[in-house]
């Protein structure tokens, strides 16, 4: 019981500057996207971006420049933790990746800063293997949940990375309490979440969730598509011997696939847009707001940007491609278009990063638990179409 009161203590102290890392990150998100819509220009430099990320990372990243497939590679098996400078890297890097227009995320950034910050207060409290674990699940449960502000995606999130051994049960509570500390640091620093709302729905009906069932199928195969394309896209890319090539070439790729669409909706997060033509995340949940294709597009260009080496994450560009996707598909089904662009937005990252419990959560904190049976049904049915692949590494076995 005292091992788990300090646990729970620690969890909350790691939340604190995770939070305020989150809260820094997502203003500087706001700016970078502000500068690049000012600064058409600015996409040009693309590639230059990119190869000089790149080049830094390989002259002084170290293991911070396995990103992700490190972290998750230490929850498994804590051997060290993660680099302290992790999180300046990826703060960096990510940043200069949507000023200049590369399509990606922002999760990647976050889970990695609270990764390394929790990393880096396991060592100076001189926790053991175990304590690093906890540490690095609550720094990784904080740093999502901050973020999105979604604080019971963010615990959920971090046991589910965890699915090739027993789920931990006694590290949820940690978990959620580091998450909860880190959004409610995150908030009260006046960060602020865009808010997706979908109209009030009645009882569940059979009808529906038949609809919402085939949707959540058609959502797992668009996430498996999106992941195929991302793990042969970096094959692709590796051929490149240099990562600053591979940055250049992923930078041009982008710049000819804008020249050749003739639009800029692809780039940057896509959650919103100055523009009220463009096509972004919150345009989708209303009718007409996406067209037939923005969903593969916009997969392509994230696709290309996080496999040539670009900082960043996938899952907003992955909200982008569930939304819009479910927009289209609320229009084939007779359906609602808010509703199936929310059940979009959660469902194809539940399918590509195998998560459907945290996903299933995110959108009851997103859009409130009247929906919480569509969604539900949506992540599990998505999760079981959408292959053995995933965004995140795991052990052999991990998933039947």
């Amino acid at each position: 019981m005292r091992g788990q009161a300090k646990a729970a203590l620690y969890a909350l102290l790691i939340g604190v500057p995770v939070g305020l890392a989150s809260a820094v990150f997502l203003r500087a998100l706001e700016w970078a996207t502000a500068e690049r819509l000012a600064r058409p220009w600015l996409i040009l430099l693309l590639p230059a971006a990119g190869a000089a990320t790149a080049f830094v990372y390989a002259r002084v990243g170290g293991a911070s420049s396995r990103g992700s497939e490190l972290l998750v590679e230490q929850l498994h098996e804590p051997d060290g933790g993660v680099p302290r400078r992790m999180a300046p890297l990826v703060f960096l890097g990510t940043i200069l990746t949507h000023l200049f227009g590369g399509s990606a995320g922002r999760e990647g950034t976050a889970v990695q800063m609270g990764g390394s910050l929790a990393s880096a207060a396991a060592r100076a409290l001189g926790l053991d293997r175990e304590g690093l674990r906890g540490a690095l699940m609550a720094g990784v449960a904080a740093g999502f949940g901050s973020v999105f502000g979604t604080p019971l995606a963010g615990a959920a999130f971090a046991l589910e990375v965890l699915s090739s051994r027993p789920v931990r049960w006694e590290a949820l509570l940690p978990c959620l309490l580091a998450s909860l500390s880190a959004d409610w640091t995150c908030r009260a620093l006046g960060a602020r979440h865009t808010a997706y709302v979908i109209a009030p729905g009645g009882a569940l009906s059979p009808a529906l969730a038949a609809k919402a069932a085939l949707a959540g199928a058609a959502f797992g195969l668009a996430a498996l598509l999106f992941v195929s394309a991302s793990h042969a896209l970096r094959r692709g890319f590796l051929r490149v011997k240099a990562p600053a090539g591979r940055a250049a070439l992923g930078g041009l790729v982008v710049l000819a696939l804008t020249a050749l669409l003739g639009t800029r909706d692809y780039l940057g997060l896509g959650v919103t847009s100055p523009d009220p033509a463009a096509v972004t995340i919150v345009s989708s949940f209303r009718a007409g707001g996406a067209g037939w294709l923005d969903w593969l597009w916009k997969g392509l260009f994230t696709a290309v940007t996080t496999a040539s080496g670009f900082q960043g994450g996938e899952v907003t560009p992955l909200f982008y491609l569930g939304a819009t996707l479910g927009s289209v598909l609320a229009r084939l089904l007779a359906a609602p278009v808010d509703l199936f662009a929310g059940l979009g937005l959660v469902a194809v990252f539940a399918g590509a990063a195998n998560t459907p419990f945290a996903c299933a959560l995110m959108g009851v904190e997103l859009f409130g638990a009247a929906h919480v049976a569509p969604v539900a049904l949506a992540c599990f049915t998505a999760y079981l179409f959408s292959g053995r692949a995933g965004l995140y590494r795991r052990g052999a076995g991990d998933r039947a």
